[in-house]
């Protein structure tokens, strides 16, 4: 009976070290596999409910993934006129921005009295400052053609007007979070950012008043879209031209511009330079004086040489590449979405608060996708993340919708060494295939 006792407080004992041991394995793994968590962040071109859709069978994996866009708090009479466009739609991002840019256009002409673009460009920035204030087409278009300065505030353009190089003084960025496969708007928070006194108080020529019934030898003003109906950021173009769409149909319902309906020729800017060009050169034979685009940042770049030759006005929704503030245009490029300047501190702050301490950020090549990851880095920095707790890295977007897909496996692999518990992913539908990437190298995504 003893021996048999001594025998078992022995196995007891060993059964004990060989938990301990197994325990503390498992706490290894356990801290290993909680290492390897990662919690997913986006930006405008990848917040969209259509997102999920570029993953296919794997759309879950976007659950709990946040990020930020360049966002108001849309009224829901403004929802409620977009969907009446287009009954289909399911996000917003970008449409009020275009519907913004499409009123500002239309108003600049009014006020020069003409659809020469050179004249129109001297008072897109005017629209916006130090006038009559007016919040809406019909009240707009009755002053201006009247005569009388105004200061337009629409959608998106509520605290602030245009600084001397036409973008947005002030803006208000969304948080976005997806919960399950969709936006939770319940989850929306806003911030704003940017600085009102940078708003422009330059002086601009007098407005010219409309002569009764308008002009009969007067050209109606053509405006030609550039928006993304095809390529990497496709899934953003219904908001777009929803928003455009939207615009034209109410300026025309308040009697259009210059004594005429203004006229809206449609054109895709493929997410592609190739295709971009082709439709600001059918524009620019079609008589054209704003063209409202591109979708991308890099696209404006490309095309902003051909724009500038044909003496046209290039006024884009969504550019956010901060550098465009600075592009030799010939005062003839315009945006209402905000430079990526004030994004990027809006994007540090949101990984910040989740804790976030081994950061990679992921971006396409491209003058957006590099433009915003050096943003955020150095915003992540000054918040005092170390740089080398920090890494970039970035993909090769596909050329066209022939293209094979990115390939990011090798981007994995080095986020899972590096041991990252954040990932912010800068880019536009193909992005998904990042996400896919992670998965696949066996990084579990936290949700």
């Amino acid at each position: 009976m003893l021996v048999s006792r001594r025998s078992r407080v022995a196995s007891l004992a060993a059964c004990a070290t060989i938990l301990l041991a197994t325990s503390a394995c498992g706490d290894d793994k356990a801290k290993e596999t909680s290492a390897q968590q990662v919690r997913l962040y986006g930006t405008d071109g990848n917040m969209l409910n259509t997102y999920p859709a570029e993953l296919k069978e794997r759309a879950s994996l976007v659950d709990g993934m946040k990020g930020t866009t360049p966002l108001v708090p849309l009224p829901e009479d403004f929802k409620n006129r977009l969907r009446a466009v287009d009954p289909a739609l399911t996000d917003y991002v970008y449409s009020a921005e275009t519907y913004d840019a499409v009123v500002i256009a239309v108003l600049a002409a009014q006020l020069a009295g003409s659809t020469d673009p050179a004249a129109i460009a001297k008072q897109i920035v005017a629209v916006t400052n130090d006038g009559q204030r007016c919040e809406d087409p019909v009240s707009c278009l009755t002053l201006a053609r009247n005569g009388q300065d105004i200061e337009y505030r629409g959608v998106s353009l509520t605290r602030a007007g245009f600084t001397d190089k036409g973008e947005p003084a002030t803006a208000s960025y969304a948080t976005l979070t997806f919960d399950g496969q969709q936006i939770n708007d319940g989850k929306t928070e806003f911030v704003g950012a940017g600085i009102e006194s940078a708003a422009s108080t330059k002086t601009p020529p007098k407005p010219k008043k409309q002569r009764p019934g308008g002009d009969p030898e007067q050209e109606p003003l053509i405006l030609g879209g550039l928006l993304p109906k095809t390529g990497d950021l496709a899934i953003a173009y219904p908001p777009m031209a929803a928003g455009a769409a939207l615009a034209i149909k109410e300026i025309n319902a308040a009697g259009g511009a210059l004594g005429k309906p203004v006229t809206w020729l449609d054109g895709d800017d493929g997410t592609n330079p190739a295709v971009a060009k082709a439709t600001v050169a059918r524009h620019a034979t079609a008589g054209v004086s704003v063209i409202i685009g591109a979708g991308g940042s890099g696209i404006s770049r490309a095309v902003l040489p051909d724009v500038v030759q044909a003496g046209k006005i290039l006024f884009s929704p969504s550019n956010t590449d901060s550098s465009l503030t600075d592009v030799d245009d010939q005062g003839l490029y315009f945006r209402t979405a905000p430079p990526d300047s004030l994004q990027g501190r809006a994007l540090a702050d949101v990984i910040l608060r989740d804790g976030s301490q081994k950061i990679v950020i992921v971006a396409r090549k491209d003058s957006y996708g590099e433009g915003l990851q050096g943003t955020v880095r150095d915003e992540l920095e000054k918040a005092g993340i170390a740089a080398d707790r920090l890494k970039l890295l970035t993909y090769e977007p596909p050329a066209d919708a022939k293209a094979a897909p990115v390939d990011f496996s090798r981007g994995a692999k080095e986020i899972k060494d590096f041991g990252a518990d954040a990932v912010l992913i800068i880019g536009f539908g193909e992005s998904a295939q990042v996400i896919r990437g992670l998965a696949d190298a066996e990084v579990q995504i936290r949700q």
